[in-house]
């Protein structure tokens, strides 16, 4: 298999990375009632970076030790099989058609733990997919299967296909790029994800400048430099 170029495998103790497994505990610690098992991404508009959240998430997730799954739930525009590099000639609308087994929809990756299933040929109804009944048995299974699910879905203010799942997982979490996104689009978003009732996890600011010249950036500069450097003791 082809070497996967996304942060968390490229750099794994850059700071990015280490934001992805804090946003993996904050998810871990989201709910004490009930364990999230299922997790939506989108974004109120193209471009935020949600598949590759997507795919960084997956990656910490399996890292962990959990079994997981990223499904590509944008059939208008698929990215995962682009970033893991696998073909995207059977996927979730094959599976869903009836046309290939669960298994052969699977593939595996240069990950330990971390399987995806790629959006597939697009339907000519992605919508109607979602919401199928055939839908709902197929996440059903998967939870039986894995410990962790994501599903990269498509922008929340251009179709529906993201509501559509509110009731078959446990929480969504909305991208937005920084200095990107407009702020009312993403009001508009999470209310548009309420009216479903889906719970909403959390906000991820995607995009944000962490170079040296930023504050940010400095931030990280001086942590990761105080914590490598701090001198020690010399012994008398």
């Amino acid at each position: 298999m082809e070497k996967i170029d996304i942060i968390t495998v490229r750099d794994p103790k850059s700071p990015i990375a280490e934001a992805f497994r804090t946003l993996r505990t904050n998810i871990q610690f989201s709910s004490f009632d009930k364990s999230v098992q299922t997790v939506c991404i989108t974004s109120s508009g193209p471009g935020e970076g949600k598949s590759t959240v997507s795919a960084n998430l997956a990656v910490v997730m399996a890292e962990a030790g959990k079994r997981t799954l990223l499904i590509d739930c944008d059939q208008r525009k698929p990215m995962t099989h682009k970033i893991f590099k696998a073909s995207n000639l059977v996927g979730l609308s094959n599976l869903l058609a009836g046309e290939v087994t669960i298994d052969n929809a699977i593939k595996p990756t240069v990950v330990d733990n971390l399987s995806i299933i790629t959006a597939g040929i697009r339907p000519p109804n992605p919508s109607e997919l979602l919401a199928s009944a055939k839908m709902k048995h197929f996440i059903e299974d998967m939870k039986e299967k894995f410990d962790f699910i994501i599903f990269d879905t498509p922008p929340v203010l251009i179709v529906t296909d993201a509501q559509l799942l509110a009731g078959h997982t446990d929480g969504y979490l909305l991208v937005v790029s920084s200095g990107t996104a407009e702020r009312n689009a993403a009001i508009k978003s999470k209310e548009l994800l309420e009216k479903v009732n889906a719970k909403i996890l959390g906000v991820i600011l995607n995009k944000l400048d962490v170079s040296e010249n930023s504050g940010y950036g400095k931030y990280y500069q001086y942590y990761y430099t105080e914590e490598v450097a701090k001198p020690t003791k010399k012994r008398k």
